[in-house]
């Protein structure tokens, strides 16, 4: 059975690295969203499973706690601003997809390289998701760095959110419920002000695109 669980971790870790790229080259902003959410199912499952195998109760609860916030109540949030800005795509990218992907294979390759010499000293029951934990850091930044849309950039920075969650969650068997909480509060409160952010800058330039801000180095 631990092995079965173990396997499980992996896959859902494997699961979590496809849906990165799946995000790095993904143009439809709505569909961004939908992935993020299909992240979120990815970690409670993962949760799930560790906390089963460790006995570990307030990983129960820190699955409730992504189920809530990372699954239901971010998506609805980003869906609801998604259609009072009237945003569907984001087509331009500061690099073209491709090579987009190309340096993120590269990054996937660093991050497991960063991240043996820690696996070969850990002790825990998925220790081979560590390095995959950390490609998904990269390649949720490198999404941010790549997009010339607020929006996006947005969604990166909540998923590379998730991957430090995952790699707490599957290499460390969690951190203390009061720190969950409070990350929690804070990716929440961090959404209603990109929210209130997203806004203004729409209402201040008719567009999300960040290189208008820019202008603001005249006034």
């Amino acid at each position: 059975m631990n092995v079965l669980s173990n396997h499980l971790i992996e896959l859902f870790a494997s699961v979590l690295l496809l849906l990165a790229f799946a995000m790095l080259s993904q143009r439809r902003v709505l569909s961004l969203i939908n992935l993020y959410a299909l992240q979120g199912v990815i970690l409670v499952c993962a949760t799930a499973v560790v906390a089963y195998l460790t006995g570990q109760s307030h990983l129960y609860a820190s699955a409730a706690l992504t189920l809530a916030l990372k699954v239901v109540l971010i998506p609805v949030m980003l869906h609801r601003v998604m259609r009072r800005l009237d945003v569907r795509w984001d087509v331009e990218t500061l690099i073209n997809i491709p090579t987009t992907m190309l340096i993120g294979i590269v990054l996937v390759m660093f991050a497991f390289y960063l991240a043996s010499p820690i696996t070969e000293l850990a002790h825990t029951i998925a220790r081979g998701t560590l390095g995959i934990a950390l490609a998904c850091v990269l390649l949720s930044f490198l999404m941010m760095i790549t997009r010339s849309k607020a929006v996006p950039q947005v969604i990166g920075f909540l998923s590379m959110e998730n991957g430090l969650f995952f790699a707490a969650t599957s290499a460390t068997y969690g951190m203390p419920m009061v720190v969950e909480l409070g990350i929690a509060l804070d990716v929440l409160v961090g959404v209603l002000i990109l929210g209130v952010f997203l806004f203004q800058i729409r209402e201040q330039f008719d567009s999300l695109d960040i290189r208008h801000l820019e202008r603001l180095k005249d006034d």
